[in-house]
């Protein structure tokens, strides 16, 4: 039974650290789009946000207060639609007196993300040019403007941010740093993300996010390499038999000569 418990208490350390942009483990986000993108467009789409901000940002029906009644049914019947299938709700978590929330869905395509009411502020595309793929997004206006602020405890510095798993290796990128302003890194797995200020994001200051990436997919890549690889030992193997049985001979060969 402790050992139970120790699982389960792990597992929601988890879940609570990726819905927080990574709680104590890095930074905590109040509203984050973690998008896993293919080459042909379809993907993954997780939403870790507060309750607050998804009433705020995106004008859902959801309660505002800190008692406030919503089922996991009613969240999953927000984010469905004709273009998108939740595929998950978590548990909620609090944290500063918020509570939040981790949604899941999955699309066929990218470009048709807009017509689903959650992601309606964004405008996205996927292209392919000069033997590269091209995406883009521009987040809009969100859905209120920030008069409520204090009331949901917030100062405005709290953090929005749009995070993407890409499929191959990125040529370019716009993303820079939140409180620098330089130029961002990738992390590996080619994962980057734009970020803006709370107060930013109900004022409605765009996001423009651009990134430019080989239209080869390193998953494709790697089977190849490993195809060459696996090729390239079945062919020593081959040689190193040949070589043996070839040595054979000659050694019977030797012995059965006349002059041995």
């Amino acid at each position: 039974m402790f050992r139970r418990l120790c699982a389960a208490a792990l597992v929601a350390l988890t879940v609570a650290a990726a819905g927080c942009g990574g709680g104590v483990f890095g930074k905590q986000y109040e509203y984050e789009e973690d998008l896993t993108l293919g080459l042909d467009g379809s993907g993954t789409l997780t939403v870790n946000a507060s309750y607050p901000a998804l009433a705020a940002l995106r004008g859902l029906p959801v309660p505002k207060d800190r008692n406030g009644r919503i089922t996991r049914d009613q969240i999953r019947a927000l984010f469905t639609t004709p273009v998108t299938d939740v595929t998950r709700v978590s548990r909620e978590w609090r944290r500063k007196g918020r509570r939040f929330v981790q949604v899941r869905i999955a699309f066929h395509d990218i470009r048709r993300l807009h017509e689903a009411a959650p992601f309606s502020w964004s405008r996205y595309s996927l292209t392919q040019e000069n033997g590269k793929h091209v995406y883009t997004q521009r987040v809009g206006a969100s859905a209120m403007t920030p008069g409520s602020l204090q009331n949901y405890g917030w100062d405005g510095r709290e953090i929005v941010a749009f995070r993407l798993h890409l499929p191959s290796k990125i040529i370019f990128h716009n993303a820079r740093d939140l409180e620098t302003n330089q130029p961002r890194s990738y992390d590996r797995g080619n994962i980057i993300a734009w970020e803006q200020h709370l107060a930013d994001r109900l004022e409605g200051d765009p996001v423009d996010i651009r990134v430019e990436m080989e239209s080869r997919s390193i998953l494709h890549r790697t089977l190849w390499l490993f195809f060459g690889a696996f090729t390239a030992a079945v062919l020593v193997l081959v040689l190193l038999i040949w070589w043996t049985m070839r040595r054979g001979r000659d050694d019977n060969s030797k012995s059965l000569s006349p002059n041995s």
